[in-house]
């Protein structure tokens, strides 16, 4: 994707030095782009726990880069085995971090020490390169559905689509996931609009989906996490497209806390409810999401406060609640698979189910 028509990556290499790691501060967006310089483990274990690198499938990629930082200063087995497992806890709910690490760990541990550097750079490349081309295939697929919702609405219609959080190309290695089919039908000339809900507490919705609809040039307005279901009843939804932080071998899905009340409101009013996500967010390991998935529960401080940017350019954090009254703040919750009426996945569309995923991952199914 582009900003300020160069293209980047949201995670890349340093093309002089060839060994340190490039992010964007995603906590600055959307009132600077500023880039951040990683050199050392515990600058990207520290950058992923603070969110200035976000999204499930970004993480897994930056934290696999943070895994070969480590080895530069120590590539023995204790070392690497002690990195990889800080790394790999940084975020519990976020199954592409877990993912990440232990396919750099697959790669890593039948190499000799002095091999191992060289060898992480390159397999966090792949990751890289692999997430890039499943999000593409994912917006193909995606794509399909508001073409379909274009026909049936008739030439000169315009498709208006709900987001929650940020699951575009800031929160992947590029292109994203829910926004992937969006960018592509924006780009192919279709007539798209974007439902973009705030997402508090830390309003990934209202700070970074909205400045990267607004980069590429695609309508969309900011509402307030509770407008949704208002907006469903009224007609002005035609499909629902979130991303994921971890979906179970059942369908169950995990994503940004709110999700679930989405879902709700899109199954009492008939519209569709789809979720996109690579494999790499597939936890095959469960089948009950309510049960099974570990939900982050983050500092209460981020529902306390807000940040935003005075009349004057300042970045100030303000308290919005009244002294001495606390705050729970779970970052995630999780969609049963009965509200999901399918799944994007780079292979293609499925239901979300066990019997879904199965035809599109049999390999994986069967394990």
């Amino acid at each position: 994707m582009k900003i300020g028509n160069v293209p980047y990556r949201s995670v890349w290499v340093d093309q002089d030095d060839g060994w340190s790691v490039h992010i964007f501060d995603q906590t600055r967006l959307p009132w600077a782009l500023d880039v951040l310089r990683l050199t050392e483990r515990d600058q990207v274990a520290q950058a992923i726990r603070t969110m200035q690198v976000r999204g499930a499938p970004l993480i897994g990629a930056v934290a696999a880069y943070g895994l070969a930082l480590a080895l530069r200063v120590d590539a023995s087995d204790a070392a690497m085995e002690h990195d990889a497992a800080l790394l790999a806890e940084t975020r519990p709910t976020a199954i592409n971090l877990r993912w990440a690490i232990d396919r750099m760990l697959a790669r890593l541990r039948p190499l000799p020490a002095e091999a191992r550097v060289a060898a992480a750079y390159d397999e966090a490349g792949r990751i890289c390169d692999e997430d890039v081309a499943q999000n593409e295939a994912i917006g193909r697929h995606g794509l399909s559905l508001i073409q379909d919702i274009a026909t049936r609405r008739g030439a000169g219609a315009t498709v208006n689509i709900l987001t929650h959080c940020n699951a575009g190309w800031i929160a992947t290695v590029d292109w994203g996931t829910a926004l992937a089919p969006i960018y592509m039908a924006h780009d192919s000339g279709l007539k798209v609009h974007v439902w973009v809900d705030e997402t508090r507490p830390r309003n990934q919705g209202a700070a970074l989906t909205a400045w990267e609809l607004g980069s590429h040039g695609v309508p969309h307005t900011v509402v307030v996490d509770n407008a949704g279901g208002h907006l469903m009843q009224h007609g002005a939804v035609d499909l629902v497209i979130v991303g994921t932080d971890r979906v179970t071998r059942g369908g169950d899905v995990a994503n940004k806390i709110g999700t679930y009340l989405k879902a709700l409101a899109a199954h009492d009013n008939g519209v569709p409810f789809w979720v996109a996500l690579p494999s790499t967010t597939i936890d095959w390991s469960v089948t009950d999401g309510l049960t099974e998935i570990p939900i982050e529960e983050r500092a209460g401080a981020e529902v306390t406060s807000v940040t935003g940017q005075t009349a004057d350019g300042r970045i100030e954090t303000v308290q919005v609640t009244p002294p001495g009254s606390g705050a729970a703040n779970p970052a995630f919750d999780v969609t049963p698979a009965r509200l999901v009426t399918g799944l994007i996945t780079e292979r293609g569309l499925c239901a979300a189910s066990q019997a879904g995923l199965a035809e599109l991952f049999p390999d994986h199914a069967r394990a």
